[in-house]
C-alpha cells in the first residue's frame, strides 16, 4: 500500500465581508447575541462567484505551492453541497479550468464532513496505486441556500473553499489513519431541499424546503458527541495517543461545540485551531480553509501530528490523522 501525503494547501474567500451588524439589518438580532451563541463576528458572502469559481481559485493556490501542473493531476474530488449544477460536477469544471486532461473528476456530498470524506476516498484510491497525484477540494456557496429571514441559520453560514494536493510518498509522513460514519436516521435534523418531483403524472405535489433548515439543539448534541468520538476513533490502532497530537483542526461550526469537545477530551482550547470568528461555517470548505490558515500562520510544522475532524448534515462525521 502506498503512503499518501498532503503536498500543499490553498484557500480562497470572497472579498465581501458581512458583519453581525449587517445581519442585524436583515433579521432581529445583534452582534452580542450572535457572538455569545456562536463565536462568529463576520463571514464572507459571494457577490456572484459560484462554487466552481471559489474552488478553482483555492485549487490554483494549492497547485502553485506544490509546483504541480494541471496535467499532472490524475484525480479531482470536490466536496460540496452547493454545486453550480446537477451536472457537470464542480470537479469536472475544475478539470477544464486547470487543464487536468488526464484526471478522473467527481463531486461528493457529505455536507460539513465532506472534505474529510473526500480525503478518505482520495487516499484510498491512491494507496492501491490507482492514482499518483490528486486535488482534493472543499468549497461552498452557502449563501444561495440560506434563508436570509431565518435568524437561527442566516447568522451561521459563509462562502469559501480550500484545497490540497495529495501525492503518493515513500516516507512515513502523510495521512496515517481515517475514520468516518454516518447516521441517516437523523437526517431531518439538518436539511436543504433540492428540486421537487414535478411532472404531469403527479396527483399531489409535495414541495420541499429549499433552504437550510436546522434543529439547532439536536445538531449541537450530535456535534459534541461525534467530534469527541471521531478524535478518539482515528487514534485507535495507531501508535499515537491524544497526548501526541500537536494540533486539532475542527469543522468551524460553533465555538461552543469546540469548547465542549476540548473540555470533554481534557485538552486546552489552544490545542484547537479556530478561525470561525471571521469566516463562519463554510460547510465542506471549513476544514481546508482552517488548515490553510493554520499553515499560513506558521502553526503547522514538519513532523507535527494533526487531526482534522468534522461533523455535519446527513448526519455525518469523521476525522483524519496526519503526520505533516
Amino acid at each position: 500500500m502506498n503512503a499518501v501525503k498532503i503536498k500543499s494547501v490553498g484557500a480562497y474567500l470572497p472579498s465581501n465581508i458581512i458583519t453581525n451588524e449587517d445581519i442585524s439589518k436583515l433579521v432581529e438580532t445583534n452582534n452580542e447575541w450572535i457572538v455569545e451563541r456562536t463565536g462568529i463576528k463576520s463571514r464572507r458572502i459571494s457577490k456572484g462567484e459560484d462554487t466552481s469559481s471559489i474552488a478553482n481559485k483555492a485549487a490554483k493556490i494549492a497547485l502553485d505551492r506544490a509546483k504541480v501542473k494541471g496535467e499532472d493531476i490524475d484525480l479531482i474530488i470536490v466536496a460540496t453541497l452547493t454545486p453550480d449544477n446537477f451536472t457537470p460536477s464542480v470537479a469536472c469544471i475544475i478539470q477544464k479550468e486547470i487543464g487536468a486532461e488526464n484526471a478522473t473528476a467527481f463531486d461528493i456530498n457529505a455536507a460539513c464532513t465532506g472534505f474529510i470524506y473526500a480525503l478518505e476516498v482520495g487516499r484510498s484510491l491512491m494507496a492501491v496505486g490507482r492514482y499518483k497525484k490528486a486535488l482534493i477540494i472543499g468549497a461552498e456557496t452557502l449563501s444561495k441556500i440560506v434563508d436570509w429571514s431565518d435568524r437561527s441559520t442566516c447568522i451561521l453560514f459563509g462562502d469559501g473553499g480550500g484545497a490540497c494536493v495529495l501525492e503518493t510518498s515513500d516516507s512515513k509522513e502523510g495521512i496515517i489513519n481515517s475514520y468516518s460514519i454516518s447516521d441517516g436516521k437523523k437526517g431531518e435534523t439538518l436539511i436543504a431541499g433540492a428540486v421537487d418531483v414535478n411532472n404531469p403524472f403527479i396527483e399531489e405535489k409535495v414541495e420541499k424546503h429549499k433552504y437550510i433548515k436546522m434543529n439547532g439543539r439536536e445538531v449541537f448534541k450530535f456535534a459534541t458527541k461525534s467530534m469527541t468520538s471521531s478524535i478518539e476513533k482515528v487514534l485507535e490502532n495507531t501508535e499515537y495517543t491524544l497526548n501526541d497530537i500537536d494540533l486539532i483542526i475542527p469543522h468551524q461550526a460553533n465555538l461552543r461545540i469546540i469548547e465542549y469537545a476540548a473540555k470533554k477530551l481534557n485538552l486546552p482550547l489552544d490545542r484547537f485551531y479556530i478561525n470561525l470568528e471571521d469566516v463562519g461555517n463554510t460547510s465542506a470548505g471549513s476544514i481546508p480553509i482552517a488548515l490553510n490558515n493554520a499553515f499560513e500562520e506558521g502553526k503547522i510544522k514538519k513532523g507535527m501530528k494533526i487531526i482534522l475532524v468534522g461533523f455535519g448534515g446527513g448526519l455525518t462525521c469523521g476525522s483524519t490523522l496526519i503526520k505533516w
